[in-house]
């Protein structure tokens, strides 16, 4: 089954293990770990992103080799159009070499656009529109589609970030006319979802809070202030960067910081279980593993 579909696709939410589980894989697999993280593509922010790059480091002192991790500097824009591009140059270079690609990560949206070959648009992000079509209803959003002009046959009426995208880039082009798109045929993968219980998941995340703010968090992001990235910035890359970022520019306490941080990183991982959910739903298969009860390494060796 691994060597049919050649990619092998390890996800689930925030905190559920999923690096040191994909590391185990890759080395059983003479494997090579592909990130789909949005967020640690960027140099310097390993804390609040999670990088655990010691993870990748086995007990032998052998280490997994990795991609997409720490190829643009803070504050650069790094869109899903650039993961889609890195992504096939990493995973045909393992391939070629002879090797297993792993995609590991959580952000379903590149791990989506790679399964089920998005066809995208190199029409740049708009920010300001995106923060005014947030939260539209998915009925509004295609009959906005359709005032453009542009057919919505293919977009999936429940996944409103794809609309919202569409319509960016249907409002683009009306100013600057056509832009060139590229085609991306989905990819085969063997798709293994980790599913830790609810209450676990919770524990984790909050201790994983509390280590990283002992590793110095804090400490990280006032680095990256001091070097002159600026606050809007941090703060749009969102949960640890947005209050660790507020905290230090005094708008928050110490206090407020870590447990509104908290409150937002369990409604977070909550929101990536509901678009993993979402993804099956629009025809990714996900074969859902407790990573307490077998690991990912046993998964395979059923198959």
């Amino acid at each position: 089954m691994v060597s049919s579909a050649q990619l092998i696709t390890v996800l689930g939410p925030t905190a559920c293990g999923k690096t040191a589980q994909a590391v185990e894989l890759a080395a059983a697999l003479d494997g090579e770990i592909i990130s789909a993280d949005s967020r640690q593509v960027f140099r310097r922010m390993d804390i609040g992103t999670g990088k655990d790059l010691a993870d990748y480091v086995l007990p032998d002192g052998r280490s997994i080799p990795y991609h997409l991790i720490d190829i643009c500097e803070p504050g650069e824009r790094y869109s899903l159009y650039d993961f889609q591009r890195d992504f096939r140059l990493a995973y045909d270079d393992i391939l070629a070499r002879g090797r297993q690609p792993i995609l590991c990560g959580g952000t379903g949206l590149y791990i989506e656009s790679v399964l089920r070959g998005y066809t995208l648009s190199s029409v740049p992000a708009n920010p300001a529109l995106r923060e005014t079509l947030e939260g539209t209803a998915p009925e509004r959003l295609m009959e906005m589609l359709a005032e453009l002009g542009t057919q919505s046959d293919g977009l999936d009426p429940r996944n409103p970030r794809r609309l919202i995208r569409a319509i960016e880039v249907a409002t683009y082009e009306h100013q600057h006319g056509p832009q060139p798109v590229r085609a991306f045929p989905p990819v085969p993968s063997l798709t293994i979802g980790l599913l830790v219980e609810r209450d676990v998941r919770r524990q984790r995340i909050s201790q994983r809070l509390r280590t990283r703010l002992d590793e110095g968090m804090v400490d990280e992001v006032r680095s990256l202030l001091a070097e002159g990235i600026a606050p809007e910035v941090l703060i749009g890359y969102g949960l640890e960067y947005r209050y660790v970022t507020l905290h230090c520019l005094g708008r928050l306490t110490e206090e407020e910081m870590s447990s509104q941080l908290e409150i937002a990183i369990h409604q977070f991982a909550k929101r990536q279980m509901t678009y993993f959910r979402g993804m099956e739903r629009r025809g990714v298969t996900i074969r859902w593993v407790d990573p307490a009860q077998q690991s990912l390494v046993e998964t395979i060796q059923q198959l």
